[in-house]
């Protein structure tokens, strides 16, 4: 659900934001015109705001129901050290891989990445939804800075994606053409020893 829905708003917000290029023209045509390429962006967005609440009520439920909830996700400082290592070895300065434990710093911050955008998306995507609700208890200068926090945090998310996440989902060498984790929740052996070495040490299941 994720996924889907940020790959169409996606898709039919980047017109709304160049809405003058000739490109986002023929794009918005395509998806039917303005207005109907606005409904099925807020039915994404609504999709999108599911999936977030569907998350926050399973680690809920996990926490104070099922008594199984995890710290394996909340930051450290060992992936401060593990960033600093990390970029260490990248830059030759030593030949000792950062060793990750089940969560690395880069997944780490993918997950809590997801928190805060939606967080921003959310919030002033529906002062922009309902501007005649919103006019009531914010001044119209709150408004146009919900506009700005909406479109930039929706091209610094697209970017994250396409830049950072699939080059550690895809296209790094080390898991080309991806990462099939996704599909399957499962590492190889070889898989766990390269990305999670603590993990294994620890006995993974």
């Amino acid at each position: 659900m994720l996924f889907t829905s940020f790959l169409i708003l996606a898709l039919t917000g980047l017109p709304l934001k160049y809405a003058a290029k000739a490109w986002a023209v023929k794009l918005s045509a395509l998806l039917g015109g303005f207005s109907t390429m606005m409904t099925i962006h807020k039915i994404a967005a609504a999709v999108m705001i599911i999936a977030a609440v569907y998350h926050l009520g399973y680690l809920v439920f996990c926490k104070f129901v099922a008594k199984e909830s995890s710290k394996a996700m909340i930051p450290t400082m060992k992936d401060v050290t593990d960033l600093l290592d990390h970029m260490a070895f990248c830059l030759g300065m030593t030949k000792q891989k950062a060793k990750f434990d089940r969560y690395s710093y880069k997944e780490k911050f993918d997950y809590w990445a997801v928190f805060w955008g939606i967080a921003i998306m959310v919030g002033s995507g529906l002062i922009l939804w309902f501007p005649h609700i919103s006019a009531r208890f914010v001044s119209r200068t709150f408004i146009d800075c919900a506009q700005i926090a909406h479109s930039d945090e929706a091209m610094l998310a697209i970017m994250a994606i396409f830049v950072w996440h699939f080059y550690n989902a895809h296209f790094s060498p080390m898991v080309f053409p991806m990462n099939k984790v996704w599909l399957d929740g499962k590492f190889s052996q070889e898989e766990m020893e390269e990305f999670h070495p603590l993990e294994l040490r620890h006995g993974a299941p």
